[in-house]
């Protein structure tokens, strides 16, 4: 295998995608299987759950996780039942169990009966991976609906307040909180307002939470990524929009997700980061560093 794998770069085909977006109709297909990363063991027991965890980051995720030793449980909207299905088979195969749960981050009592259900069929809860989000690009300030920044801060802050408080219960010494955040909630973004607020938010509740936690011995951090290929962005960003992104970064391409998915192995390992907790870590192709 060469030392380095060859990653999709822009130009990229129009993809054609309507919102939430499913990773089987992408082209490229988002690489999430990460072929050259080496398991160790290091989840060996523990239980995961993982909101989001359908396709993109929470896919490959999930997988590694899997490889890592541990059974997930995986929140996803309905509509996206046929990219939740890959995963959980891609789960299997690793030999790991997969419990597939639809509903919707932005409804508390919904957040409140996922953990509840992966507690009853999976036994515990070690780790939540706070991955789900909205987002919509607009030219216009003005532009900005007030049912588009409620639906992008239910979903992108009020589902992880909800999920945490739900799993917070279940989570034992040496459990652990990952929260995914985003460069624009370090720098902003000019069409993405609403996004990069929750972003930041996102990252000022890590922060808050793992001071709150730490002597309750459970870590919380946050992966914060620059551009993804996954369904997020050419589901609501235009095809011409598209062509190039992530043409920007050093490296001149977006990361695939499974080049993002090992910083949560790392984050839920206590034996890689038990001494690490209130991070957030930039993941931005090659750029030093962010805000």
């Amino acid at each position: 295998m060469p030392r380095q794998r060859t990653q999709p770069k822009p130009p990229f085909p129009p993809q054609g995608l309507t919102p939430p977006g499913i990773e089987a109709d992408m082209d490229p297909r988002p690489h999430y299987k990460a072929p050259k990363y080496k398991a160790a063991g290091k989840l060996e027991g523990l239980i995961a759950l993982i909101t989001g965890g359908d396709s993109g980051i929470g896919r490959s995720v999930a997988v590694l996780f899997a490889r890592e030793g541990a059974d997930v449980a995986i929140v996803y909207l309905p509509e996206e039942q046929v990219d939740a299905d890959e995963t959980a088979r891609v789960v299997q195969e690793a030999g790991r169990s997969a419990v597939l749960i639809p509903g919707d981050v932005t409804d508390p009592e919904f957040c409140d009966r996922a953990v509840k259900q992966t507690v009853e069929e999976l036994g515990k809860l070690d780790i939540l991976v706070n991955n789900a989000a909205f987002q919509q690009h607009l030219d216009a300030f003005e532009d900005i609906t007030l049912e588009q920044w409620d639906k992008t801060f239910k979903t992108n802050i009020y589902g992880y307040f909800y999920m945490a408080k739900a799993a917070i219960e279940h989570l034992p010494r040496g459990g652990s909180i990952i929260n995914c955040g985003s460069i624009t909630g370090l720098e902003g973004n000019d069409e993405l307002i609403d996004y990069s607020s929750t972003k930041g938010a996102i990252h000022a509740f890590t922060k808050s939470m793992a001071s709150h936690l730490i002597d309750r011995g459970i870590r919380v951090n946050c992966v914060a990524p620059g551009p993804v290929w996954t369904p997020l962005n050419p589901a609501e960003h235009g095809d011409e929009a598209m062509r190039e992104f992530g043409a920007g970064t050093p490296l001149g391409r977006p990361a695939q997700p499974e080049e993002i998915a090992p910083a949560f192995v790392f984050f839920a390992s206590e034996a890689d980061s038990g001494y690490i907790s209130g991070e957030v870590l930039p993941l931005l192709g090659g750029r030093p560093k962010a805000g």
